[in-house]
């Protein structure tokens, strides 16, 4: 279980990496957000990964760590887990705004078959401005 999660944790984490290093805006929103997963379960397997665990001591036991799921690394991911689906919606808002604008998805502005990863600019181009 351990080693499967392990796995899953770092295909998630490359994956996310491989897409935010591309320069297309959406790839790079995409890979953030598998960077987030991969995060969260990170955070989640760190508080044991136990089922059917009290995460609060009982009154009357004697506290026995092996018998409790620790809370804070589930109250830390249920938190991260609303950040980061308001800060995806933010992030996409304004990719759908800048492409609107620039006509084009690439993260420097410019496509990627042009030398410099801008376009020259053309009188035209210029009075639509």
């Amino acid at each position: 279980m351990e080693i499967a999660l392990a796995l899953f944790v770092g295909v998630l984490a490359g994956t996310g990496v491989w897409l935010t290093l591309r320069a297309r805006t959406f790839d790079v929103i995409l890979g953030l957000t598998l960077l987030s997963y991969a995060v969260n379960l990170f955070i989640a397997a760190m508080g044991r990964l136990y089922s059917a665990q009290a995460p609060i001591v009982e009154a009357g036991r004697a506290p026995n760590l092996l018998e409790y799921a620790d809370p804070l690394p589930q109250a830390l991911v249920l938190t991260a887990i609303v950040i980061g689906f308001a800060m995806t919606a933010l992030l996409i808002v304004i990719a759908l705004r800048s492409r609107a604008e620039s006509s084009g998805d690439h993260v420097d502005g410019g496509e990627q078959g042009a030398a410099g990863g801008a376009e020259p600019s053309s009188p035209e181009r210029e009075s639509e401005r």
